[in-house]
């Protein structure tokens, strides 16, 4: 049940973030949740790869690399998913700040 609500509160702030980021476009709910579910699976599977691939920029960074890392990971849901679409970096990135934040906020209500 809780990975429903996570869904779905991440697909609202899909829907939503059209409003404070230029540059980003959702169509409809109906894409934000698609968005939402593959964006949730290329980080689960795609995500620790290249986090591993690149350990050492990562170190040397202090971890800040895994911004751009989410960023291109958005820029490439972006690139297949019809009526979500994200122009250029910068706008990805402010996106995976502003997903990053409407996660932990979800997991720290959703906390057992």
């Amino acid at each position: 049940m809780k990975l429903i609500i996570r869904l779905l509160l991440n697909a609202f702030a899909l829907l939503i973030a059209p409003y404070f980021i230029v540059g980003v476009n959702v169509a409809s709910f109906y894409t934000a949740i698609i968005a939402a579910i593959i964006l949730g699976l290329v980080n689960a599977v795609i995500r620790p790869i290249l986090v591993i691939l690149t350990l050492p920029i990562t170190v040397l960074t202090l971890g800040l690399f895994t911004l751009v890392i989410n960023s291109l990971l958005v820029l490439f849901v972006a690139s297949f998913v019809k009526g979500f679409s994200v122009i250029g970096f910068w706008p990805a990135f402010f996106l995976s700040l502003f997903l990053w934040l409407t996660s932990w906020i979800t997991n720290w209500m959703l906390k057992d």
